[in-house]
């Protein structure tokens, strides 16, 4: 089962500000829900791990993580993650790229682009959600993200301390499937009323 999708995500920073962060792999590792960085092998090969959590059943993905690209002129980073289960029944791969670009206001954009794949008793079991599942996920990342590019950003008098760094929390499939019900029925409204 395969998912393309690319969004664009406002940011409470600078794009200078986001790009600085951007380049920290380990900080934007923990922004993604369920995702740890858990070890740096050299500048562009880690390994990781995602846990997924739905109901009493949990599912632990471990893989390899490269920085293809890091290039400070566009501020772009391109990376490509693979890796299975610990039971060795589901694979998944992931070729993501991420932009900043600069926006009105001293704001920027995040502008994300990921090709994933799932294979193995993952794609038969939320095979016909991924798409709703990714979006959600994708939320969650950038407003993680939002958070802590807003923490960087220069104090200003009587302004609130940084944010700490983002809780690492299981992505909590029940969760997930609330937000994508409520999506949907949404989505079931607005067109009856359009």
């Amino acid at each position: 089962m395969k998912v393309q999708i690319e969004k664009v995500f406002a940011m409470p920073a600078s794009a200078d500000v986001c790009w600085q962060f951007l380049q920290d792999i380990a900080a934007v590792g923990a922004c993604m829900p369920g995702a740890t960085i858990t070890e740096r092998l050299d500048d562009t090969h880690y390994k990781g791990t995602v846990t997924v959590k739905v109901g009493p059943a949990t599912m632990s993905f471990r893989g390899d993580i490269e920085v293809r690209e890091l290039d400070a002129a566009t501020r772009t980073l391109r990376l490509i993650g693979k890796g299975s289960d610990t039971t060795g029944t589901s694979g998944a791969s992931i070729d993501l790229t991420a932009r900043v670009e600069a926006a009105e206001g001293g704001a920027s954009n995040l502008v994300g682009k990921s090709d994933a794949s799932v294979s193995g008793k993952a794609a038969a079991f939320g095979g016909r959600m991924m798409n709703s599942v990714a979006d959600q996920v994708l939320k969650q990342f950038a407003a993680n993200f939002a958070a802590q590019v807003e923490s960087l950003k220069a104090p200003r008098a009587g302004a609130a301390p940084p944010a700490s760094p983002p809780a690492r929390h299981e992505l909590n499939g029940l969760a997930l499937f609330w937000a994508i019900l409520k999506d949907w029925i949404r989505g079931l409204f607005s067109k009856q009323q359009g």
